[in-house]
């Protein structure tokens, strides 16, 4: 069996150019047939550069000259292995990948949750800043005077959400529309918090992360992130009124919507 070394994308980029470089060089592609067949390799060249790129991401190895090798035996339909033999490979890389892929998000998780406790143990301590039970934290920026919303009501608001270190990833504001949606259909945190508004307030909230995503992705949003909400609550209706055209737009109520459990 033939040994993996490891490689570089520095050595993939070069190993790539210098091919591309040598076929441009023997191949005048004038005709349809031409550009459209060496498209096709270019296509197919790209894909195979993506997969070595994520994978030596992760730290496996992989030599490209066997990788070009299996490809062009492939073509010529005498791979040095089976079909039955080259899955089984492929699924034992599949298994470290796997492997790998989860110790990385772990490490990445680890680390979010670490920051994260530390932003909400610093945040609390500042002026105005109160903590529920639950550890959400919240601070009013401004109280409205309207009526304060039940569970099952709906709500409209306005907000930004931000990462702890000040990434922006939603603002409803720069959209120009407010969000309009049933309380028990969001994320813990604004289940929560959202309540001990009066329509027409404006609050910060600093949601840890098992009220808000958990342990997921969510777009921009990384797994085990703390996050960093202001909300305005433009208006509070009860379940039915006006029900016809609630919607959701943008990430953010994309990814409001549901919570981390």
């Amino acid at each position: 069996m033939k040994t993996f070394t490891k490689t570089t994308l520095a050595v993939v980029t070069g190993f790539t150019l210098f091919m591309s470089a040598n076929s441009m060089a023997a191949t005048e592609l004038t005709s349809d047939v031409q550009k459209e067949s060496y498209s096709i390799g270019a296509s197919l060249g790209k894909y195979i550069s993506g997969q070595i790129y994520s994978q030596t991401e992760l730290g496996a190895e992989v030599d490209v000259d066997l990788v070009i090798e299996g490809v062009v035996d492939a073509l010529k339909n005498n791979p040095q292995f089976s079909d039955d033999e080259i899955l089984t490979f492929l699924n034992q890389r599949a298994e470290q990948l796997n492997a790998a892929r989860e110790a990385a998000e772990a490490k990445i998780a680890l680390a979010n949750v670490t920051a994260g406790n530390e932003f909400l143990a610093e945040n609390k301590k500042k002026d105005g800043v109160k903590e529920t039970e639950s550890g959400l934290q919240y601070e009013v920026i401004s109280e409205g005077e309207g009526r304060k919303p039940n569970p099952q009501d709906v709500v409209t608001v306005h907000y930004k959400g931000f990462l702890i270190d000040g990434t922006e990833f939603d603002d409803s504001y720069k959209r120009n529309e407010p969000n309009r949606f049933a309380l028990m259909s969001v994320i813990e945190g604004w289940q929560e918090g959202i309540p001990l508004m009066s329509e027409g307030s404006t609050y910060k909230f600093a949601i840890p992360a098992a009220l808000a995503y958990g342990d997921k992705q969510v777009g921009i949003i990384p797994p085990s992130s703390t996050l960093v909400f202001e909300v305005e609550l433009v208006k509070v209706e009860a379940p039915g009124e006006n029900a016809h055209g609630m919607g959701l737009s943008g990430m953010g109520m994309g990814g409001m919507m549901g919570g981390g459990h």
